[in-house]
């Protein structure tokens, strides 16, 4: 009997204990309620962030509020007060934070925790996104290109939020994200990210030149155009690249040249004479004159 009540199984203590854990988690994960809403708002207005994690039926709860932004997390309420620089700010309830107005520098996570006397847990979260409209941005064309190369062109802009998304303008025209789709633009080539602004040519063609312009918008205000930049697609000039080349070699003879001569005139010999002109340096050697070294070398050759 007992070895067939060791083979049906653990016995009742293990048993209990099992289930007493597996309530225990249960429990834990129950409690653990969260949450989680977006709020957009406009800047320089006043904002409400509730606190969905707070219940009623709990008695002296312990709330507590973060700020998370990136990477960075810091207390917003904690023991019972507003931690800087949100006092000044910032109304607590406990059901909601009440800011006057709110800036850019607000745009982060705001997480409210609320631990009830029976350790009843729950967490609310709220993504505040001020909204602010874009900047002018910038375009980054290159003013020239060589046909059948590779050509990227980048509009880039800081100050909106929620981030822009960018449409590309070639002689006032809107260019489409496939360009197969549109007579005007079918014998281009080219790629348009509209998250990230990067317009890219590959292969680049002679009907790629033209005015260009981006344009950011993220439905803050109205939309915001750069600066119109003239891009030339030409071919690559073989006639001045040979031109180049050849006054090259004319410039490296003629160094050459100079150099041959001088040596050739000893200036860069150490026995260089240094006087001043009608007057000669010790160091100068003395040749005789022509008809002398005539004579001497005639006297030589009847004595031999």
């Amino acid at each position: 009997m007992a070895g067939a009540a060791r083979r049906g199984g653990p016995g009742p203590r293990p048993r209990l204990l099992l289930l007493l854990l597996l309530g225990a988690a249960a429990a834990s994960l129950v409690g653990a309620q969260v949450t989680s809403e977006t709020k957009e708002v406009p800047e320089n207005k006043p904002a409400d962030i509730p606190c969905l994690a707070y219940r009623s039926t709990w008695r002296n709860p312990r709330i507590e509020w973060k700020f998370q932004k990136g990477s960075s997390l810091v207390l917003f309420y904690y023991g019972g007060e507003l931690t800087e620089p949100y006092k000044n700010r910032v109304q607590f309830s406990p059901t909601t934070i009440h800011f006057n107005t709110v800036t850019r520098e607000d745009t982060g996570k705001y997480i409210c925790e609320v631990v009830g006397d029976s350790s009843q847990i729950a967490k609310s979260e709220v993504n505040l996104i001020v909204q602010v409209p874009p900047s002018k941005p910038v375009a980054h064309v290159p003013t020239s290109a060589t046909i059948g190369s590779k050509a990227v062109l980048r509009c880039t802009e800081t100050d909106g939020s929620p981030p822009p998304t960018f449409r590309w303008y070639r002689d006032s025209m809107l260019m489409p994200a496939d360009p197969k789709t549109s007579l005007t633009f079918r014998n281009s080539s080219y790629t348009l990210d509209p998250t990230t602004g990067e317009l890219v040519f590959e292969p680049l063609s002679g009907f790629d030149t033209g005015d260009y312009y981006c344009e950011a918008m993220n439905n803050v205000g109205s939309p915001q155009k750069s600066d119109v930049i003239h891009m030339e697609a030409s071919e690559v000039n073989v006639g001045g690249i040979v031109a180049a080349v050849v006054v090259l070699l004319m410039v490296l003879a003629l160094v050459a040249f100079g150099i041959w001569f001088a040596y050739s005139r000893g200036f860069f010999s150490s026995e260089y004479c240094t006087g001043h002109p009608g007057t000669r340096s010790p160091r100068c050697p003395t040749f005789p004159p022509p008809q002398n070294l005539s004579s001497v070398s005639f006297i030589s050759e009847r004595k031999e």
